[in-house]
C-alpha cells in the first residue's frame, strides 16, 4: 500500500482560487448569468456563454458532474437504435457532433471503438436487417469510422473471447466512441474558466434573489464550511437535472412538474480475457444493453425504469444488478458474469420531458422553459451532444426580454478545443522519453496519464520530477499516482476524496477505493488546505 508522499517545492497556489476568494469574487459583482448546476448542461451552457464574452458564474450543490452526468454509458455516439424510430436526422446530427469531439474538441478524452451486434438464432433481429441498419449508421457518419458490415461468429470470437457463441450466427459491426464522462467534464469547467467563468463546487443554493418579481441571483452556502454568501445575476439558468423541479419551485411555489425521471443503473466488472470489441446486445425488439471495455475493465448496462425517489438516494440495487448480469448473460460466458468480478455499480437518473407512457419510449430531448420570475430552466441531454445543447440555450439567451443579454454577446468560434488537446500516443511517447536523467516513468502510467489528460500530462510530470514521492501509485494495483491527486487539488476544484478517487481518477471503477485509501486521500488533502 502507498505512503503519503510529503508535501515539497512543487506545492503552488494553482490555477485555482481559494474558496474563500472564489465566493468574494461571487459575491461582489453582478453577473452576467449565473449558472446553477454544474453537470452536461451547466457546464456546455457556462462554457459557451464565456466564449461569448458573457460574465458568467456557475455553482453546483455538489461536486462538477457529481451526479447523474458522470454516471453515464461512456459513449459518445450516434444513436444507433434511433434508426429504428426513423430519426436519421437526429442521428446525422449526433454523428457530426462525435466527429468533432473526437476529432478536434478532444481527442486526447474520446476514443475510437469498434462495437459488435451479436445475431443468435432465435433473436429479435436477423443478420440482414441488422446489416442494413449498421451500414446506414457508418453512411450517415460519412464512413469515418468504417463501413457498416456484417462479419462471421469465428471474427467475433477472436475480438472477444468472453462472446457466447452458442446459436451466434453472426455479427453486425460498427464504429463509435467513448470516453471518461468526468474527466470531459472537469476539462469543460477548465475551459470555461479561461475563457473567464467563475465557479465553485459544494455550493449549495438556499434560496433566490428577487427584484420586482424577477429571479437576480441567489444565496449560497458553502457545504465545506458553511460560509454563506450570495451571487447577483441579470439572468439565472436552472441546469440542476433532476432537481430542477425542486429549484422551479423557489421560483413559484405552484410550479407543476415539468419533468420524469429515468433511472440507468450500470455494473463494472474485471476481465477475464482481452477485449478488443465492444457488445451491442439486442434484448428484445427495442432494448439494448452494453458490454463495453473501459479503463481495464469491463463496464456493462444500463437499465430504463422510471424513478420517483429523492435523486440523492438513486443508487443501483441487487434488483439492478441482477437484471443487469442476466442481459449480459445473453451474450456473455457465465464464467466472465462470475458476482467475484465486480469491482463498481453504479446508477444515474435521466431527464425526460414530463407525460405519460414508458420511459424507455420517452424522447431523449432538451427543453428549455422560462418561469414566472424570468428563471430559465434547461433540462435533457447528453454528452455527445453537449456543445450543441450549449450553443442552442445560448441563442436562447439572447432572446430573452428584459435582459438584452443578446447586444452583449460576441459570435463564437464554430469548433474550440478543451484543455491538453494533443494525439494520446504521442503525448504518453515525450512522456516515457523527456525524462530527468536516471529517472523513469512506469509506460502504464504514462499511457494513463496521457488519454486522460492529454498534454496537461506533461504538468504532472513535472510535479513528479519535483518530487518524486509523488509518482508513487496510490494503490498498487492501479496506474493512478499521488501527483493526480495534486494535481486535482491544485488545478480539478477537488476537495473529497471522492471528489479525486470517483471523478478526478480511476480508483473507485478499479475497485481500489477502499477506507485506507480514502483516508490516505483524505490526509493528503487536509495537508494540501486548498480551502
Amino acid at each position: 500500500m502507498a505512503t503519503i508522499p510529503t508535501l515539497g517545492a512543487e506545492r503552488t497556489a494553482g490555477r485555482t482560487a481559494s474558496r474563500a476568494e472564489t465566493r468574494e469574487l461571487l459575491g461582489k459583482a453582478t453577473y452576467d448569468l449565473l449558472v446553477i448546476g454544474g453537470g452536461i448542461l451547466g457546464t456546455a451552457v457556462a462554457w459557451t456563454a464565456s466564449q461569448a464574452g458573457l460574465k458568467v458564474a456557475m455553482v453546483d450543490a455538489g461536486d462538477f458532474a457529481g451526479a447523474t452526468s458522470s454516471a453515464s454509458s461512456k459513449l459518445v455516439h450516434g444513436g444507433l437504435r434511433y434508426l429504428q424510430t426513423g430519426a436519421v436526422k437526429l442521428v446525422a446530427e449526433n454523428h457530426k457532433e462525435r466527429r468533432a469531439l473526437s476529432t478536434d474538441v478532444a481527442p486526447h478524452l474520446v476514443n475510437p471503438l469498434t462495437f459488435f451486434v451479436p445475431v443468435y438464432k432465435g433473436g429479435p433481429h436477423g443478420a440482414a436487417k441488422l446489416g442494413a441498419g449498421v451500414f446506414l449508421y457508418s453512411a450517415l457518419s460519412a464512413f469515418r469510422d468504417g463501413m457498416g458490415r456484417v462479419s462471421t461468429a469465428a471474427h467475433a470470437a477472436q475480438q472477444v473471447p468472453a462472446l457466447r457463441t452458442e446459436g451466434l450466427r453472426s455479427v453486425a459491426v460498427y464504429g463509435d466512441h467513448q470516453m471518461n464522462d468526468s474527466r470531459v467534464a472537469v476539462m469543460t469547467v477548465r475551459a470555461a474558466v479561461d475563457a473567464g467563468a467563475v465557479v465553485l463546487n459544494h455550493a449549495e443554493v438556499t434560496g433566490l434573489r428577487f427584484t420586482g418579481g424577477r429571479v437576480t441571483g441567489a444565496e449560497l452556502r458553502d457545504r465545506l464550511d458553511g460560509s454563506e454568501f450570495g451571487v447577483n445575476a441579470r439572468l439565472v439558468l436552472n441546469a440542476t437535472g433532476p432537481w430542477v423541479d425542486h429549484l422551479r419551485k423557489m421560483e413559484d411555489a405552484g410550479a407543476a412538474p415539468s419533468i420524469r425521471l429515468s433511472k440507468g443503473a450500470h455494473v463494472v466488472v474485471k476481465r477475464r480475457s482481452p477485449w478488443r470489441a465492444a457488445l451491442t446486445i439486442p434484448i428484445d425488439k427495442y432494448r439494448v444493453s452494453f458490454a463495453i471495455p473501459w479503463e481495464d475493465h469491463v463496464l456493462l448496462g444500463t437499465t430504463d425504469e422510471e424513478y420517483t425517489g429523492d435523486p440523492k438516494d438513486v443508487r443501483a440495487t441487487d434488483a439492478d444488478i441482477d437484471q443487469i448480469m442476466g442481459e449480459a448473460a445473453h451474450a456473455i460466458r457465465d464464467e466472465h458474469l462470475d458476482r467475484d468480478l465486480i469491482t463498481y455499480s453504479f446508477a444515474g437518473l435521466r431527464v425526460l420531458p414530463g407525460g405519460p407512457g414508458d420511459t424507455a419510449a420517452a424522447k431523449r430531448e432538451t427543453v428549455v422553459t422560462e418561469g414566472r420570475g424570468g428563471m430559465l430552466s434547461v433540462s435533457g441531454g447528453k454528452w455527445t451532444t453537449y456543445r450543441h445543447i450549449g450553443r442552442t440555450v445560448l441563442e436562447k439567451l439572447a432572446h430573452v426580454p428584459g435582459t438584452s443579454l443578446g447586444e452583449d454577446m460576441s459570435p463564437i468560434a464554430p469548433t474550440v478545443p478543451l484543455p491538453g488537446v494533443g494525439a494520446p500516443n504521442a503525448v504518453a511517447h515525450r512522456l516515457l522519453i523527456d525524462r530527468e536523467p536516471g529517472s523513469r516513468m512506469e509506460p502504464l502510467v504514462a499511457k494513463h496519464l496521457a488519454s486522460h489528460y492529454g498534454t496537461l500530462s506533461f504538468e504532472i510530470a513535472r510535479m513528479i520530477d519535483e518530487n518524486p514521492e509523488l509518482g508513487r501509485p496510490i494503490h498498487e494495483d492501479g496506474p493512478d499516482v499521488w501527483a493526480q491527486v495534486a494535481y486535482a487539488a491544485d488545478n480539478e476544484w477537488a476537495y473529497t476524496a471522492d471528489d479525486v478517487l470517483r471523478r478526478r481518477t480511476t480508483m473507485t471503477v478499479r475497485g481500489l477505493d477502499t477506507p485506507e485509501i480514502r483516508g490516505e486521500v483524505e490526509a493528503f488533502l487536509a495537508k494540501r488546505g486548498n480551502k
